[in-house]
């Protein structure tokens, strides 16, 4: 079955990116000491059972580049020509764009009608794959509020960074049912369902 999911890395005091983001640090300053357990035994070892592919994903526009307003069309994200994607990608934005195809099977596209908008495209294309929501915490928050999402991981890493963009400030009183955790010495990962 396709599920709404959220899969984001968090310091220990709950941060997805570190104050000071800017183009030359796109993870804050010291943000990312957090990502240091990619490559660790959790980032290959699946939860009890194995979560579907993702099919689509939706993003902010913040976790897309670092401009603002009208956009600057030279820019074609963090990642290079091969984003690792490599499925749909819905940007959130209040600024029209075209479709930006890239290498690896990845297209972004623009959305500028909101969460709700995003999802029916996200899941669309997605076949039979999950949509994910992968960020920034602006956009977590915005999902988890409108009580879209239907499976939170966390991959808390051991570290803290003081300061910077928390994904679960003010949703509300909002309950989680633990689903599954797992632990090494460079992250734990927490699984979770938002309670209807």
């Amino acid at each position: 079955m396709r599920i709404v999911r959220c899969d984001v890395t968090v310091s220990l005091d709950g941060r997805m990116a570190a104050s000071g983001q800017r183009l030359e640090n796109p993870m804050g300053e010291g943000g990312m000491r957090t990502m240091a357990w990619h490559g660790s035994e959790l980032d290959t070892s699946p939860f009890t059972g194995t979560p579907n592919p993702t099919g689509a994903f939706v993003m902010g526009r913040n976790m897309f580049g670092p401009d603002r307003g009208e956009w600057d069309l030279y820019w074609r994200g963090w990642w290079g020509d091969e984003p690792p994607y490599h499925a749909p990608v819905y940007v959130l934005s209040h600024y029209k764009r075209e479709p930006l195809p890239m290498k690896g099977g990845t297209t972004f596209h623009f959305v500028t009608d909101g969460i709700q908008a995003a999802l029916e495209q996200a899941r669309k294309t997605a076949d039979a794959g999950d949509v994910q929501i992968a960020g920034g915490a602006s956009t977590v928050r915005q999902y988890l509020r409108a009580g879209l999402l239907e499976e939170l991981v966390l991959h808390v890493a051991p570290v803290t960074v003081g300061g910077g963009e928390r994904p679960l400030d003010g949703i509300g009183a909002l309950d989680f049912n633990p689903v599954d955790v797992a632990s090494g010495p460079a992250v734990t990962r927490l699984k979770y369902r938002p309670r209807r």
